[in-house]
């Protein structure tokens, strides 16, 4: 559901007693972090538990799990989730008491008044570059605050109120949040077309990344990784439009010589570079910056080591877009030296999975094995003629190593029986195949054993 943000948006510290419903996503739980850090008071519910609601808990955040009505009790001001639909019953009592009732965006902007913002958008590689700026700046003295889409792996939360002036957030342009943040100054890692279901064309979603752009203050800068041809046209754009742009490439990464990333990957090398370059620009010392980026150790689900068994390791990530698969892959290969990829991709969205599930499929090609699961919905209700089967015929591999594996109980079985000593395995998409990679750990070590 798409909440309407207000003309005004207050301070959080206005904001009274807020209720999330949906705390336990990404984005909410963060917000919800930085007002329990700051003394308003915060409760929420979910559908399912989790460590992120306990979490909330322990900071002393009242979370029912479950969605009803009186569970608002004495809020002033209601959070919705995207994924809310409209006959939830905590914002239908929302809107039947008249309370201020925020998307996910007006509330990360009352917690970054007063800030010097830093946003940092694009279609790829939003968390990971919003991650290395964050430990950057933390390696420089800065003590920003943030709001990443992911758990940072050296501190295992994704949002943290720091004392410092800078506040790096995440910026996400799914539903046009990054519209309504007037940073300071922005990174874009690349625009490539996601998201039409909101955004309809590949133009409107261009263009929307120009109207970001355009939020930047005067004053400000607009880092840009040109290696992407839409981050250099929009370089291109908002150069000629009078902004401060800084380009950075990874065929050039003199910045960081030296540096040892926590990954392989040229989308990982332009990440790191981006977050220097912005890191630089906002005036910290080059060399803090780079020890940072050299001891950033990764984020929750982005090329994230979940274990060894057997003689395999296993990775999980985040990537859902055909470009994302093909970045993750090449890292992949490279980790695997000499063993092969096995990969389990899960779809998610019926409306990205019809447009890009072709592209998915031929993407996954670069594995050796490729097990696909069933789409995640998430927001969406289920279609039968877009589902997994049409990724999975779209592998250019060999039938006997594609499979299409539609039940998630299946999936670690699939795996664990294409694996061999030497190999990688890689869990892959945005939705629940996370929890495959635990129990292909189980299976292979119970077969070791």
């Amino acid at each position: 559901m798409k909440v309407p943000v207000p003309d005004e948006i207050l301070p959080a510290d206005r904001l009274g007693h807020v209720h999330f419903v949906g705390i336990g996503g990404a984005g909410l739980s963060g917000i919800a972090r930085i007002m329990l850090a700051r003394g308003i008071a915060v409760s929420g519910s979910d559908g399912t538990d989790s460590p992120t609601l306990q979490a909330l808990r322990d900071l002393g955040a009242t979370v029912h799990l479950g969605h009803a009505a009186d569970q608002l009790g004495d809020a002033d001001t209601v959070v919705v989730s995207t994924a809310v639909r409209e006959d939830n019953p905590e914002y239908a009592e929302a809107v039947r008491r008249g309370l201020r009732v925020l998307p996910r965006s007006a509330a990360l902007a009352a917690v970054m008044a007063g800030r010097r913002v830093v946003a940092v958008a694009g279609t790829h590689g939003k968390t990971t570059t919003t991650s290395l700026l964050t430990v950057a700046l933390q390696a420089a003295g800065a003590d920003p605050a943030y709001a990443i889409g992911g758990d940072l792996s050296a501190t295992g939360v994704n949002a943290a109120d720091g004392t410092g002036e800078v506040f790096v957030a995440e910026a996400d342009e799914s539903d046009g949040a990054f519209l309504h943040y007037a940073p300071y100054a922005a990174v874009v890692t690349n625009v490539e077309a996601d998201h039409l279901d909101n955004w309809g064309t590949e133009e409107a979603y261009v263009a929307a990344f120009d109207e970001f752009a355009a939020t930047v203050a005067a004053d400000g800068f607009l880092v840009c990784c040109v290696d992407d041809p839409g981050a250099a046209a929009l370089a291109e754009r908002q150069r000629a439009a009078g902004r401060r742009v800084i380009e950075v490439s990874a065929g050039a990464p003199e910045a960081l010589a030296g540096v040892t990333l926590w990954s392989p990957g040229a989308h990982y090398l332009a990440d790191a570079l981006a977050a220097h370059a912005a890191g630089v620009a906002l005036g910290y010392d080059p060399a803090d910056l780079a020890r940072g980026v050299a001891a950033y150790t990764g984020t929750k689900r982005r090329m994230e080591p979940k274990g060894e068994a057997g003689g395999v390791r296993v990775y999980d990530s985040y990537a859902h877009h055909p470009t994302e698969i093909a970045g993750d892959l090449q890292a992949a290969r490279a980790l695997a030296g000499e063993g092969r990829v096995v990969v389990a991709f899960q779809p998610h969205l019926v409306s990205r999975t019809r447009i890009f599930g072709t592209a998915m499929g031929e993407a996954l090609g670069a594995a050796d094995e490729v097990v696909v699961l069933d789409v995640y919905l998430a927001r969406e209700d289920a279609d039968p003629a877009v589902t997994g089967a049409l990724v999975a015929g779209a592998v250019p591999l060999p039938a006997a190593q594609v499979a299409f594996v539609p039940d998630l109980a299946d999936a670690a079985a699939a795996l664990a029986a294409r694996a061999r000593p030497g190999d990688l395995v890689l869990t892959l998409g945005a939705g629940t195949v996370t929890e495959v990679a635990p129990q292909v750990l189980a299976l292979l070590g119970a077969a070791d054993g």
